[in-house]
């Protein structure tokens, strides 16, 4: 199995980090902050700014948050590049690669706006998930893929 070299999977880190603010900077052109747009049932894009993290968690602080969360995002992502220049197995190096394109995307709302674009929101009747972006999405699928990598690191331990 060909190993491609590490810049491949940081260019495709980059790729998903454009991705992702490209589709933030249409949202802000195209809607309204604070503002909502029905898509499908049970599904609708929306235009938040969220100042804390994940799922909102920490958004109803003073202030404090952000910083902090810009710096373990930040050393998230060294410490991604690195990972990804040990030239590890091609799913675990996708994974790295789209967990790094999460990270640097809601890196620079961070730094840029203060909080992070949040455009999509999913509900059933009035329950409603916390609004995410492309990056959450790269996240959640980096770390699927890691999971699934483990699982498959143990299968082929067991087997030999």
């Amino acid at each position: 199995m060909k190993i491609l070299r590490p810049w491949y999977w940081i260019a495709f880190a980059t790729l998903f980090a454009v991705l992702d603010q490209a589709s933030k900077a249409v949202i802000e052109i195209w809607l309204p902050l604070h503002n909502s747009m029905p898509v499908a049932e049970n599904f609708n894009l929306v235009h938040v700014l969220n100042p804390g993290a994940a799922f909102s968690f920490l958004a109803d602080q003073a202030g404090w948050q952000r910083l902090f969360l810009a710096g373990i995002a930040a050393f998230a992502s060294v410490f991604l590049v690195v990972l990804i220049v040990r030239k590890p197995r091609p799913i675990e190096a996708t994974a790295y690669a789209l967990i790094l394109g999460g990270a640097v995307g809601n890196l620079v709302d961070r730094i840029v706006r203060g909080a992070v674009v949040d455009w999509l929101d999913f509900y059933f009747n009035h329950w409603h998930w916390p609004a995410f972006n492309l990056a959450d999405v790269w996240i959640v699928i980096g770390a699927g893929l890691l999971i699934l990598s483990g699982f498959q690191q143990r299968a082929v331990g067991t087997v030999q």
